[in-house]
């Protein structure tokens, strides 16, 4: 087994593991879908989860919900009154991603929105003290830009993907590459905010607005 899979591997063996819903829809993720890579996963689930619990958020917003496991992770921090709003592109998953917020302790407080994120951020109120970027890589720095002003001073902006599987390392050039060199570039130069890369995973930026 290669030195990084052994890492991991002894990482999630020392880590609290994830509850019987998100082990469920874990497995169903994977069955049912044809990219299941695309979920959090339990290392980068749990520090989500411990990120919102430290940071205890009234209002939260994910752009990119999947199939529901990361607001869910996201979900443990939020008070009595509190609320995550997730948006969606894909109509299939929403029976999916409904099916797991009904039966979490947070139902009450999940918002899920069908639809192009360009088209749903704008009908959203702020501030926001916890943003997860999720969705299409082509479209970070555009949703990045649109969400940043929603975002209350102190609040946390984390970004997934942002390693693109090493690829941005190693400078490849694919459009997508290119895209998310640009946005760690363009964050890294935004003197609104002050961030930390992660080689969590795929890449976390985690960035705090000032």
């Amino acid at each position: 087994m290669p030195e990084a899979q052994i890492t991991t591997w002894y990482c999630e063996e020392h880590t609290t593991p994830p509850d019987g819903l998100l082990l469920e829809l874990e497995r169903e993720t994977h069955l049912r879908t044809l990219s299941p890579q695309m979920l959090s996963g339990r290392l980068q689930g749990q520090l989500l989860r411990l990120i919102s619990l430290m940071l205890r958020p009234e209002r939260v917003l994910e752009i990119g919900a999947f199939t529901g496991y990361s607001a869910l992770c996201l979900a443990a921090g939020l008070p009595e009154g509190g609320v995550l709003h997730t948006i969606e592109a894909n109509d299939e998953l929403a029976p999916m991603i409904l099916n797991y917020f009904n039966r979490s302790p947070w139902a009450d407080r999940l918002l899920l929105h069908v639809g192009d994120a360009a088209d749903v951020i704008p009908t959203l109120e702020g501030p926001f003290d916890l943003v997860l970027l999720d969705a299409g890589k082509l479209d970070y720095i555009h949703h990045y830009n649109m969400v940043l002003p929603l975002i209350r001073p102190g609040g946390i902006l984390l970004a997934d993907n942002v390693l693109w599987d090493g690829k941005v390392v190693q400078n490849e050039p694919d459009e997508t590459t290119r895209s998310l060199r640009i946005f760690n570039d363009w964050v890294h130069q935004d003197d609104r905010v002050e961030n930390l890369l992660l080689p969590l995973r795929d890449g976390l930026m985690v960035v705090r607005k000032k």
